[in-house]
């Protein structure tokens, strides 16, 4: 970053790339058919860029992308199902084009009652072992030097999450749940995540970075004054959008970003330890549940 960003709080994902051509630009948005990662796909669309939408199934993938940019490629991805995620990186391969972005929105939270799906507790599942298999399946195709990951996370990550980070004996909530630490949880596990595929994927020039989008009027806020307070889909899209397409942001890497400033984020995401072991566990997790055919799982470096 060369100069001061004038973006914050109150900016759109349109604002923040405005006058910022994407003309030729490939970029993968999970959750694209509602809420943030509708509105990422449809600024990043309306810039010129080819959006790779990707949704549970291709029914929302296909009416998302047909209301925000006839070039837009729908995907299916259940990232509950590591079949259909397996899929999905088929599909992608198969268009056998390079990738300037993947924006990791997607994402499900404060679950009432505990349910599990591999033996791994549902928002866990979702918003960090699903994400951790399709981008780490889809690294080699980012861009050499220039390529952008930008993983969501949460400021729930910083004030709800475990002391001890992950509960690494209690990822199937059998000792206990408790839905806003599990969420909470899973958030810190994206920021981790994030921290250890940068350094990862330092030496091929490919930027990785973790963002808070703020509370946000979605389908996940429950109650009139948090929905009140809470930003329009747009602004919550901004600080992604900017990460995954600005000049601006051009070359930062491992930071935790929250209102397009790069922001401090869990004290734990220093822990090098703790995200190692992160990575190590979710790799596990991977090698134990996933059996599909003859085909390995794909790793970043």
């Amino acid at each position: 970053m060369t100069k001061s960003i004038q973006f914050g709080r109150r900016s759109s994902a349109d604002q923040v790339l405005a006058g910022i051509d994407l003309t030729g630009k490939r970029i993968i948005v999970t959750g694209c058919n509602s809420g943030l990662g509708y509105e990422t796909m449809n600024a990043f669309a309306a810039n010129g860029a080819t959006v790779i939408g990707l949704a549970r199934t291709i029914e929302a993938a296909s009416r998302a992308c047909a209301q925000a940019s006839p070039v837009c490629i729908p995907v299916a991805c259940d990232l509950t199902n590591f079949d259909s995620i397996v899929a999905a990186l088929a599909t992608i391969h198969g268009l056998a084009q390079p990738l300037d972005a993947i924006v990791a929105n997607a994402g499900i939270a404060n679950q009432p009652s505990l349910a599990t799906h591999y033996g791994v507790e549902l928002q866990f599942l979702t918003n960090h072992i699903g994400h951790f298999m399709l981008v780490n399946g889809l690294v080699d195709l980012l861009r050499e030097g220039s390529g952008r990951i930008v993983l969501v996370s949460s400021a729930a990550s910083i004030t709800k999450a475990p002391i001890e980070g992950i509960m690494f004996d209690n990822l199937d909530g059998h000792r206990f749940y408790e839905p806003s630490t599990f969420y909470a949880q899973s958030k810190l596990a994206s920021a981790l995540y994030a921290r250890e595929l940068s350094r990862r994927l330092a030496g091929r020039g490919i930027t990785v970075n973790s963002a808070d989008p703020g509370a946000a009027r979605t389908g996940m806020r429950k109650g009139l004054v948090a929905r009140l307070f809470a930003k329009t889909a747009a602004r919550a899209a901004a600080t992604q959008a900017f990460l995954a397409a600005s000049p601006e942001t051009a070359g930062v890497t491992g930071e935790y970003w929250s209102n397009c400033r790069i922001a401090a984020g869990s004290a734990l995401l220093q822990d090098t330890v703790l995200a190692r072991r992160l990575w190590d566990v979710s790799q596990a997790i991977l090698d134990r549940c996933h059996h599909i055919g003859d085909k390995p799982l794909q790793r970043a470096a």
